[in-house]
């Protein structure tokens, strides 16, 4: 074998290693672009439907119309009345859960047995699907048969209509959410009080420091990034809640709880209206967007701090 040639063998092993280095970053981001791709296409095209006067019923009048459909949302009672609603109901789920949460999570926060089999047993309803949780609350609330109207019934309230009565289908549904979703803040919470350093309570214990001064200025502050990212992912949640409305309501009585999801949603399929609908998923879009975006800069403000850089 010539010099040239065992030069050729002993390179070519390395320029396949070469194209092997340069190809994996592509191979190993690829699932990350597929992903990047299902999430960009159907926002870019309701987006696209939002700029369109596009009902399924008059395909021939569909057209580009530009923001008038977003336009008319200023001037419709309705859409105020959905935006306040949906506001209304993230606020009061996000803030009862969030407290319900930590009082459970300060409950269960030694690491016994028993605790950890209480907390265990308190995440069966977060497996419990939404839609099948509410319909499940429906029949219990149900005033002529439902387990509830009759231990309700018990304290006095025979004619408690629950859902079907506009000034208590908001603390209905609610009620229904927190049940849902409170295991999944309790379980957040009660990680991050696990993973506290235990220097300050020690030497808080060892003074003599009262409890509620521990609780106030040393475990809520270095718990507050674990309440913000909570908080956070329940107001995504919420403020985008459908399966628990629908189901127990389908945004009434009247339209007591037309939240965003469910009036897009009956936006098209009852009333056929595409470009209508798709603006108002893509206004809930931007509300969630300004709303996450508070929230992050919170959660950064708090870690520099925590860092000793703020």
């Amino acid at each position: 074998m010539s010099m040239a040639e065992l030069v050729e063998t002993e390179a070519a092993p390395r320029r396949t290693k070469r194209w092997r280095g340069r190809l994996l970053p592509y191979l190993l981001s690829l699932p990350a672009l597929l992903v990047c791709i299902a999430i960009l296409v159907p926002f870019v095209t309701a987006a696209i439907y939002s700029l369109q006067r596009y009902r399924l019923n008059l395909p021939y009048l569909r057209g580009f119309i530009g923001v008038d459909n977003y336009i008319d949302f200023l001037s419709d009672p309705a859409f105020w009345n959905t935006l306040r609603i949906s506001l209304v109901y993230t606020a009061v789920t996000v803030i009862a859960e969030l407290l319900l949460g930590l009082g459970i999570a300060l409950l269960l926060r030694r690491p016994t047995r028993f605790h950890n089999a209480v907390s265990i047993a308190l995440l069966l309803p977060l497996m419990t699907a939404p839609a099948i949780a509410a319909l499940m609350w429906k029949l219990m609330t149900n005033p002529s048969f439902g387990i509830l109207s009759y231990l309700v019934g018990l304290f006095g309230a025979h004619d408690f209509k629950w859902a079907s009565d506009p000034s208590t289908a908001l603390f209905t549904v609610v009620l229904v959410d927190v049940w849902v979703y409170t295991p999944f803040i309790m379980i957040l919470l009660l990680a991050g009080l696990r993973s506290l350093p235990r220097q300050p309570f020690e030497a808080a214990a060892l003074d003599g420091v009262p409890a509620s001064f521990v609780f106030f200025r040393i475990t809520l502050p270095m718990l507050a990034p674990y309440i913000i990212t909570a908080s956070l992912f329940r107001l995504l949640d919420s403020i985008q809640q459908f399966d628990i409305v629908y189901a127990m309501t389908q945004g009434g009585p009247g339209d007591r709880l037309m939240v965003f999801q469910v009036q897009a949603y009956l936006e098209f399929f009852q009333y056929t209206n595409v470009g209508r609908s798709a603006a108002l998923l893509m206004i809930l879009w931007l509300i969630t967007n300004i709303l996450s975006n508070i929230f992050i800069k919170n959660w950064l403000r708090l870690r520099a701090r925590a860092h000793g850089h703020a």
